[in-house]
């Protein structure tokens, strides 16, 4: 007798769709990409995708998040690397994390965020990264690693500075040296450790 057929937990179908979807908008873009594309590439039926998303920006609002998510993991990843009480390294490898895992997902991000512009710039302001960050820079600052007044503001600051350099590498002699001066301008921001800038 044949082994019955494994139905997916819902979670993983809602996967499948997303894996099919992100495929397919990066390789053909958003607007040639029809639902029963999506649904084909993810082998279910076309009435099995309305059990997960209503339509394509509702696709698109998932994969944005589920793209912020890549980024703080790879961030999460570096920064487990660092000695926890090693505040400027911590912050050159969140830089430097972010850095890198935009440029190695900038096709997609070109999908998700310039062939369809988010309808308001609330995640240049409200988003788990900068959330992330703002965590780093008060910790650091409660650790007198540097001195910051606000860590939301300085987070949102140097995020937005980030986000706007990372993806024009070339302009800046390529990835390595993008990343150096990240880093070095990072470190500008936040300034010198509380007791050097006393003494100053």
């Amino acid at each position: 007798m044949p082994a019955k057929a494994r139905t997916k937990p819902a979670e993983e179908r809602r996967d499948d769709l997303l894996n099919a979807a992100e495929h397919l908008f990066v390789r053909q873009g958003v607007a040639a990409t029809t639902i029963e594309q999506i649904t084909s590439g993810a082998g279910v039926a076309k009435g099995s995708f309305y059990l997960h998303f209503t339509s394509k920006e509702d696709v698109i609002a998932a994969l944005r998040l589920r793209f912020a998510v890549r980024i703080g993991s790879e961030i999460s990843v570096a920064g487990d690397r660092v000695a926890a009480d090693d505040w400027r390294g911590r912050l050159a490898a969140w830089a430097t994390a972010c850095a890198d895992a935009y440029a190695l997902l900038a096709p997609l991000h070109a999908v998700l965020f310039s062939e369809v512009p988010p309808r308001n710039s609330d995640g240049l302001a409200d988003n788990p990264l900068i959330d992330d960050l703002t965590q780093l820079l008060a910790a650091g600052s409660a650790a007198e690693a540097w001195s910051v007044d606000d860590p939301l503001f300085t987070a949102i600051f140097l995020f937005n500075a980030l986000h706007g350099v990372i993806l024009d590498a070339a302009r800046y002699g390529g990835r390595d040296e993008l990343n150096r001066r990240i880093v070095d301008h990072s470190a500008r921001l936040v300034g010198p450790p509380v007791s050097a800038s006393s003494r100053a």
